[in-house]
């Protein structure tokens, strides 16, 4: 793949800006990661429909992204190209109790504005670092919540460029997951379906919520949330600690002491560090538990 040729047939394609050898460390919250190939930041929906099907015709390997909360890139970067839906589609629109928030909108942001309208849902959400688009597809959750709960119906685009709207039972929910991802579809944006309530109590909500998170998670260090997803009916957080697994460290990667399911980025961490780090606690867990602990963290790259 030509960067240069790419870059030019891309730019008369679309509106939105174009980077080349774009370094994915200004990307993720781990501030982790090799150079991207090539990345696009969407101006519109159509962009991200060309971009879409330039990739699909020049078969062109293709990364969507939202706001970089959940993902590890490796050192040597992403070949390709990397499309990132962030700013520019972070509309959110209040309509009865049913807020509708385009992909890019921060869970964060949405969870306020539900608040300042009184609808309540969304409180479990306010501390979760996510892109609407990012959220949904991988059904991310917090004090014991996921969004699956909160969804009405989401809008995407195909690979084939068509755009969809698909009803809560044709998403596919699953824990951390969605038949979005899966399917390799675009979320465009998400209906949340929320119930009238007080504003100050929902307000209250989230601001307990949010300082549960602040306690609890190590939100002074680069991180990426959890690391792992738990195994069914246990904490995966509870049994890394078990295994000593709190300051474990390889290079600036460290497991916090503050959340054992937290690796942090003291500095000048390498995605070959955090993987190492992975590899050294899955197998301390798998002698000690025989529980093979899965990455909640999507690791993409080379």
């Amino acid at each position: 793949m030509d960067l240069r040729t790419v870059e030019h047939d891309l730019g008369r394609l679309i509106d939105g800006r174009i980077l080349t050898m774009e370094s994915m460390k200004k990307h993720t919250s781990w501030r982790i990661g090799g150079p991207a190939d090539i990345m696009v930041m969407p101006a519109g929906v159509e962009d991200i429909r060309r971009c879409l099907l330039f990739a699909r015709e020049q078969e062109i390997p293709l990364l969507i992204m939202g706001n970089g909360s959940n993902l590890l890139v490796k050192d040597n970067g992403i070949r390709g190209i990397v499309l990132k839906i962030s700013q520019g589609f972070n509309e959110i629109i209040v309509r009865g109790t049913d807020i509708t928030a385009e992909a890019g909108a921060l869970i964060p942001l949405v969870a306020k504005r539900a608040a300042e309208a009184g609808l309540s849902g969304l409180e479990f959400a306010a501390g979760i670092p996510a892109s609407v688009g990012g959220a949904v597809s991988m059904n991310a959750g917090a004090h014991g919540r996921c969004m699956e709960e909160v969804v009405r119906k989401v809008r995407v685009l195909t690979p084939e460029g068509l755009t969809v709207e698909l009803n809560k039972e044709e998403i596919g929910f699953r824990y951390r997951g969605s038949s979005i991802r899966d399917k390799k579809l675009v979320v465009l944006s998400a209906v949340f379906m929320l119930e009238p309530d007080d504003p100050d109590q929902v307000r209250n909500k989230n601001e307990v919520n949010l300082a549960k998170r602040r306690n609890s998670q190590p939100l002074e260090y680069p991180n990426a949330g959890s690391v792992f997803a738990n195994p069914p009916g246990q904490w995966a957080g509870w049994l890394i600690e078990q295994v000593g697994g709190k300051g474990m460290k390889v290079g600036d990667a460290i497991v916090s002491e503050k959340h054992a399911n937290f690796i942090v980025n003291r500095g000048e961490a390498t995605a070959s560090d955090v993987l190492k780090l992975i590899d050294w606690i899955k197998s301390l867990v798998l002698e000690k538990f025989n529980i093979e602990l899965k990455l909640e963290v999507q690791v993409v790259g080379e």
